[in-house]
């Protein structure tokens, strides 16, 4: 029988409250697991032989902290702040679980320990430590995690067709568990995964989008991306993205035009990314920048496959996205812009690009905050996928080159946080005019003259420039403005002319 030597307070602390009262007591999943992966984790799963809600209250009490009751489950969290951090200690009864066939939440009874082991993901969640004294880091191993673990193995408990069933979430913690583990599927819950892909379904939304985002967050998210693509269950739960994979090949007059396969694409540039950031939702942005490729394909005859406007479509199906995933909106500008932003810099290497167009490429950045910037850049970076090392090294000169310029143009014209110099009651004041759509013209007028350069970004050239002009601009303000249109058909067209050069 395995032992560990337990060194954690807290585990001693509510080993000995379980003593006094007579409570046999477990330390269970994911603690002893990546305890013996010589990882940290201050979010410690116990359970108890007993009734754990009261068990919870007392230990709380005993701590001085008090006890998060979820009364459903019968289950209870209680937070320990210690010297050494914040620890999330959850209490669980022994228990069984049981999904109905078409229930997304489960039908809780009590059981014995060992049923409560049975009920888990994965072996190498089902072990658990003994924290009783004279028990006290006993290992309880029934199902081979321990042998699991040193084979990098995921592996349910039972059947894996019963494991997923009772709860089909599984089959995503497994992607996920993949991803953050380095780990390999068993084959038997692969073929399960393959088989009842479609059951996710009955999943809330809310937990599938977690699971998400917990697989994006891992060292190498395409591992468990790449497993959720090929077991079916993508096509459930994020159909955009399923919708990303095949090569396009179409043959003229013998000659073959070949595009890459844009889903593996996407999954190689987000593993670049992730080297790179641990930022959650640059990681999802990076996962939906070429979301809109496939709606914008088309072939052009000797060109070949383009995909035109992809960048600005897929930033607009971002309000879309969010909604039905249930994201925090409150991210959602900072998607859509590094999606609709992420070919720009690739537009500007030309040596002749003027100061204009990179101060536009700085403020349109920054409405993703004050990270936009540096965060497009490793989006296109990370966007290099080329096999070729020459190319691949004169694509990254290139950025660099565009990004020293961003560097400059916003250290010397002052863009950070850029906003019109000057703000719209001094407009109403200066003009004379009330609170219109006016003030909204004129004071984009101010700031498209410091964008091309015309004055400077200060409020005394502000100011003098509305002066002058402010009898023009209002003679205008009855016509709508087209000038960000404009704008934005002339970089797509910049854009479009770059990618024919190369």
């Amino acid at each position: 029988m395995a032992h560990f030597p337990l060194q954690d307070p807290i585990l001693a602390a509510v080993g000995t409250f379980a003593d006094e009262l007579g409570v046999e007591l477990h330390v269970v999943g994911g603690y002893v697991r990546d305890m013996m992966r010589s990882a940290v984790r201050k979010d410690l799963d116990f359970t108890l032989v007993g009734d754990a809600v009261h068990f919870a209250r007392r230990f709380a009490e005993r701590m001085n902290t008090h006890a998060i009751v979820y009364e459903r489950f019968r289950t209870a969290l209680v937070p320990i702040h210690t010297p050494e951090g914040l620890y999330h200690c959850e209490f669980v009864g022994t228990r069984k679980e049981e999904y109905l066939p078409h229930s997304r939440k489960p039908i809780v009874s009590e059981g014995t320990f060992e049923d409560d082991l049975r009920r888990r993901d994965f072996t190498v969640n089902a072990m658990a430590i003994c924290l009783n004294q004279g028990r006290f880091g006993e290992l309880v191993d029934i199902f081979g995690g321990q042998q699991d673990m040193k084979a990098q193995l995921l592996r349910t408990p039972l059947d894996p067709h019963i494991t997923f069933s009772d709860d089909p979430l599984r089959m995503m913690r497994a992607a996920r568990f993949a991803a953050q583990l380095g780990f390999r599927v068993d084959d038997t819950a692969i073929a399960a995964m393959r088989d009842m892909a479609d059951r996710i379904r009955i999943i809330s939304q809310e937990r599938i989008t977690d699971e998400l985002l917990k697989t994006l967050a891992a060292p190498k998210p395409s591992i468990g991306l790449d497993l959720l693509f090929t077991t079916g269950l993508m096509r459930h739960i994020f159909p955009e993205v399923h919708a990303l994979a095949g090569v396009d090949l179409k043959r003229v007059e013998g000659h073959a035009y070949r595009h890459k396969d844009v889903f593996y694409h996407t999954l190689q540039v987000l593993d670049n990314v992730a080297v790179a950031s641990d930022n959650l939702w640059l990681r999802f942005a990076t996962l939906m920048h070429d979301i809109a490729k496939p709606k914008t394909k088309r072939f052009l005859d000797g060109i070949g496959w383009s995909f035109h406007g992809h960048e600005e479509l897929g930033a607009r199906w971002q309000d879309r996205i969010f909604r039905n995933l249930k994201l925090p909106l409150h991210h959602l500008e900072y998607v859509k812009t590094l999606v609709r932003l992420h070919q720009r810099p690739m537009a500007l290497v030309d040596e002749e690009v003027t100061d204009s167009a990179i101060r536009r490429l700085i403020v349109q950045a920054e409405e993703a905050g004050e990270t936009g910037l540096n965060d497009l850049f490793t989006l296109c970076r990370a966007d290099i996928t080329t096999k070729n090392p020459k190319r691949a090294e004169a694509y990254l000169q290139n950025y660099e080159l565009v990004y020293q310029k961003t560097l400059v143009v916003r250290e010397r014209d002052n863009l950070m946080a850029f906003q019109s110099p000057l703000r719209g009651e001094e407009i109403m004041t200066l003009c004379d005019i009330p609170a219109s759509r006016a003030v909204g013209i004129l004071k984009t007028a101010i700031e498209t003259a410091i964008l091309d350069g015309i004055i400077p970004n200060n409020y005394e050239a502000a100011k003098t420039y509305l002066l002058a002009n402010k009898d023009t601009l209002l003679a205008q303000t009855d016509a709508p403005s087209n000038r960000r249109g404009d704008v934005e058909r002339r970089l797509a067209d910049k854009r479009e002319a770059t990618r024919k050069k190369r």
